[in-house]
């Protein structure tokens, strides 16, 4: 804890943290990260967006604030602040190294082991999905593609899980969920029970996408920043091709078995 600051991470999580929460009299996202596995990576990626006329700023190991390691920070076609970072402070999860058993005893609420994904709004998906696959390696795999050719939603992965980030037609600079990963369906149902019992308000019931076949619930938080518990998915074949939904079944894409497109998913944000 410092006075303005919270660093938090989810129970399996070895990095020092996953979400840092800010005081501010505002909600929304103020960066986000994504880390890469040597300092040559983030050295050559720092080469490419320079070689774009895009802004970089280095951050030293801790600098930005306690565990955090040497980062890079620069803005999306969006405006979203997006960082890479290398040599985060391991503290580990919380079992031991030796002999563990397959989940910590006494675990609170929900306990989501690890985030998942980010979701955002652009004004351009197209162009902020292009930034992602030509100068950052994203791969993309699923997208939905309005009556007039543009992208209206997209889904990316650099981890061959069904997505590690998504884009959807709106405001520049907007949040519209993050994601935390949860085992199986027993565990999206025994979130939305916690929901329910603490009074918090859930916008989605446990339902499914279409869209990376995964199962969620929606919920939104104190601050007022929309949530979701993920679990699901499928494995990404690097090779493979792009799956396309279009603007006429946009509605299944997003929630499969209502089928028809929410509007409110679709205009709130933070």
């Amino acid at each position: 804890r410092e006075p303005e600051r919270v660093f938090l991470k989810c129970w399996d999580g070895h990095q020092h943290h996953s979400v840092v929460l800010t005081y501010a009299a505002t909600h929304g996202l103020n960066h986000f990260g994504f880390k890469v596995t040597d300092a040559a990576d983030r050295d050559a990626y720092a080469g490419r967006l320079a070689a774009r006329g895009i802004a970089v700023r280095r951050y030293d190991k801790g600098e930005w604030g306690p565990g955090h390691g040497q980062a890079i920070r620069f803005a999306l076609p969006s405006g979203h602040e997006m960082e890479l970072v290398y040599g985060m402070e391991q503290v580990g999860n919380m079992l031991p190294r030796t002999n563990p058993p397959p989940r910590p005893m006494g675990l609170i609420g929900m306990a989501p082991p690890r985030i998942d994904h980010i979701f955002l709004t652009a004004e351009e998906v197209d162009t902020s999905t292009g930034f992602l696959r030509e100068v950052l390696d994203f791969r993309l795999t699923e997208q939905v593609v309005g009556d007039d050719g543009f992208q209206l939603a997209t889904w990316l992965e650099v981890s061959h899980t069904s997505h590690d980030i998504a884009l959807i037609t709106g405001p520049n600079s907007g949040l519209h969920h993050f994601a935390f990963w949860v085992d199986d369906w027993n565990d999206i149902r025994t979130a939305a029970d916690t929901c329910a019992y603490h009074g918090v308000h859930i916008e989605t019931n446990p339902t499914r996408h279409g869209v990376t076949r995964g199962q969620c619930l929606y919920f939104f938080d104190p601050c007022g920043n929309r949530n979701e518990v993920f679990t699901g998915g499928y494995w990404v074949d690097p090779d493979a091709e792009p799956t396309t939904w279009t603007e006429a079944e946009m509605g299944r894409a997003l929630f499969y078995y209502d089928g028809v497109v929410n509007q409110r998913f679709l205009t709130v944000h933070t």
